[in-house]
C-alpha cells in the first residue's frame, strides 16, 4: 500500500509524494500525481510539513442512501442507481483544518464520516471493469451538512446548499492506493467518543460500480473525489468540538468545527 499525500513546507512550498508511515518520512515527488510522477531526492520529516488536502478535485459527488443497514433504519428501498448531490471545488479542506460556520447559519452542523474514492484516470461511459482501473486510491471523507437547511424550504429539499459551503468537505489525510475496502470499517469519533463504526461491505455500491454508474451521468476526470456515502450514526458538532474519521489502512482526518 502507498500513501500520497499534498504538502506546504516551512518556505510556503506546495508538493506531492510518498509517505513512508513507518520513518515518518515524506518522498517528494515530480511531475503530476496521476500520471506517472517521479521520486525525487529531497524527503522531509512528516511532522515538518502542513498536510493539505490530498488532492485538488474539480468536483466531489456524494452519495446517499449507499448502506443497507442505513437504508433499512430508513425503511427506504435500495436505490436502482447511486442517489447523489455534487459539492463544489471551494468546500475542500484537509487534515486540520477548521470547519468554518456560515456567517448566514445558526443552526445545527452535522458529521458524516465517509470513504472516499479518488479517480486516477479521465472516465466516461465506463464499464465496471474500466471503472475499477479509473480508481487511484482511497482517502476519508467529512461530509458536513447545515442540517437545518435542508428542508427549510419544503418545495425544495437544498442538498448543494446545505453540504456545499466552503470547508464543508474535509479530504485527508492521505490517498492510499492498493488498499482493501472490503476489509474495513469507518470510525467515526466526536470529542473522543465513538460515533460511527461501519463495515464497508456493507455498500449497496461498489467502488468500482459507483465509478461505472456515475460515469455514465458525467465525466470523471483525475482528482474527482466520490464520497460513498454513510451509514447509521449521524450527529451534530458543536461549536470548538473536534471530529475523527478513521480508516484502518487509511489513517484519521481530524477537523474541529471553529467555535
Amino acid at each position: 500500500m502507498t500513501h500520497w499525500i499534498r504538502f506546504r513546507d516551512a518556505g510556503g512550498s506546495i508538493g506531492f509524494g510518498t509517505l513512508d508511515q513507518h520513518s515518518g518520512r515524506v518522498v517528494q515527488h515530480d511531475g503530476a500525481m496521476f500520471d506517472n510522477p517521479r521520486p525525487t531526492d529531497i524527503s522531509f520529516a512528516v511532522d515538518d510539513l502542513t498536510l493539505l488536502a490530498p488532492c485538488q478535485p474539480s468536483k466531489v459527488i456524494a452519495l446517499w442512501n449507499n448502506y443497507y443497514a442505513l437504508s433499512q433504519k430508513l425503511d427506504k428501498a435500495p436505490p436502482k442507481h447511486p442517489l447523489f448531490l455534487i459539492k463544489p471545488p471551494m468546500s475542500v479542506i484537509g487534515p486540520a483544518e477548521s470547519i468554518r460556520r456560515p456567517k448566514s447559519y445558526h443552526g445545527k452542523i452535522a458529521y458524516e464520516g465517509e470513504l472516499g474514492i479518488v479517480i486516477g484516470k479521465t472516465v466516461s461511459g465506463a464499464s465496471v471493469e474500466e471503472a475499477e482501473r479509473a480508481i487511484f486510491g482511497y482517502t476519508c471523507v467529512n461530509d458536513v451538512t447545515a442540517i437545518e437547511l435542508l428542508q427549510e424550504d419544503p418545495n425544495f429539499a437544498q442538498w448543494c446548499r446545505s453540504k456545499g459551503f466552503d470547508t464543508f468537505t474535509c479530504l485527508g489525510p492521505c490517498i492510499a492506493t492498493g488498499f482493501d475496502w472490503r476489509t474495513a470499517n469507518v470510525v467515526t469519533t466526536l470529542e473522543g467518543v465513538e460515533r460511527q463504526n461501519y463495515p464497508l461491505d456493507d455498500m449497496i455500491f461498489s467502488p468500482a460500480e459507483q465509478v461505472s454508474r456515475l460515469s455514465q451521468d458525467m465525466t470523471l476526470v483525475p482528482g474527482d473525489v466520490i464520497a460513498c456515502g454513510t451509514s447509521i450514526g449521524v450527529g451534530s458538532i458543536k461549536d470548538g468540538a473536534r471530529v475523527d474519521v478513521s480508516i484502518m489502512g487509511i489513517g484519521t482526518l481530524s477537523n474541529v468545527l471553529e467555535a
